[in-house]
């Protein structure tokens, strides 16, 4: 695109600045408006985000009841959570001629994100997660577009991981049959977080659904937590998913796609802050059997994760992107490496979200 055109949708915000890319992120198009930035402008994959209406209702709505929230604690919305454009019509995102759906939302100054964690930086980002968490805690979740449906259903996964086995279109699934074995061992677990929420032994609440270290800004001058960003696949779900996948990605000791499984673990002292910090933040607004089911929701999120790479790599590697030969096999391996590496630690899971509710919801 040139510049006229990027005026051309800039002019539907009422703006006229600059448009420069910015940012590494695999699924939007996203730039930076203004010199320095003043706007994000965002390019909505509907590949992916089929329901763009949708999608924009789920993020206006959440983002207001955020707004008043952080109001009436004395906070900034400006800066702790993100704020939408409209246009000269009132919707909040413009589709161009073409059938592309542009978006606008003011920048976040002296802000920065990590893509590493440490115990510190971590138990910050699950501050964040979970005061997010708390703020939403009376949001009707049912309101929510399910712009993804059945996203994380660790159930649906595994019968989606059946379907690609009996297809094979790559024939690749008999050269899998140990990973294969590794996933079905686990069917009758795949359940029970669903199952808890369609029999309401845990609430609906509004999910974010990718919970990683960077989808949360710091502050440049305090380097604390500021905003959780990145909110396109807020849903309504579970907060165990939420918590398990932040953990699955961000307490792993090697890559996602790692070769050698030597170097896969689940680092214990980054569980241990992320859990802490989590349940501090919620205290008051989780349940019992939410606290109970914690573990699992770590253990779940990382098996499901293991079946859709499994899944994706005997479909021939057709949703997710990779750059070298069996990269999904390995994303697969490494999921199931660290589902059993929980389980061999499952006491002292137990024990330490125990620890962390003793000290956090009295």
């Amino acid at each position: 695109m040139n510049d006229r055109a990027y005026s051309e949708i800039l002019s539907r915000f009422s703006l006229d600045l600059p448009v420069n890319p910015f940012g590494n992120g695999h699924i939007n198009s996203t730039f930076r408006v203004g010199e320095p930035p003043q706007y994000i402008l965002q390019k909505i994959n509907t590949n992916v985000f089929t329901d763009p209406d949708g999608l924009m209702e789920n993020v206006t709505a959440v983002t207001e009841h955020l707004r008043k929230k952080i109001a009436a604690e004395g906070g900034d919305p400006d800066r702790e959570t993100l704020t939408f454009l409209p246009t000269a019509t009132g919707a909040y995102y413009y589709r161009a001629e073409n059938g592309e759906c542009w978006r606008v939302y003011r920048f976040v100054g002296d802000s920065h994100v990590y893509e590493a964690a440490t115990p510190e930086l971590f138990a910050q980002s699950a501050k964040a997660f979970g005061h997010f968490q708390k703020l939403l805690s009376d949001f009707p979740a049912d309101r929510l577009h399910e712009t993804i449906p059945r996203f994380h259903d660790t159930g649906a996964r595994l019968e989606q991981l059946r379907e690609a086995i009996a297809k094979n279109k790559s024939g690749r699934a008999d050269e899998v049959g140990s990973e294969i074995e590794f996933a079905f061992a686990r069917a009758g677990e795949a359940d029970t977080i669903v199952s808890a929420l369609q029999t309401g032994k845990i609430p609906l609440r509004v999910t974010h659904n990718d919970t990683k270290l960077n989808n949360v800004l710091f502050d440049d001058r305090t380097n604390r937590a500021l905003c959780v960003i990145d909110l396109d696949t807020v849903m309504p779900g579970s907060l165990l998913y939420d918590y398990g996948d932040a953990l699955r990605f961000g307490a792993s000791t090697a890559a996602e796609d790692e070769t050698d499984l030597e170097k896969v673990r689940f680092d214990f002292d980054l569980f241990r802050a992320y859990t802490n910090a989590y349940l501090e933040a919620l205290s008051g607004s989780i349940t019992e059997r939410e606290i109970a089911l914690l573990p699992t929701g770590a253990k779940l999120i990382t098996l499901e994760c293991g079946m859709r790479f499994l899944a994706d790599y005997i479909n021939g590697d057709v949703y997710f992107r990779i750059h070298r030969e069996k990269q999904n096999l390995d994303r697969a391996r490494t999921q199931f490496k660290l589902v059993a590496d929980m389980e061999s630690k499952w006491d002292e899971m137990q024990k330490i979200v125990a620890g962390a509710k003793a000290a956090f919801c009295k």
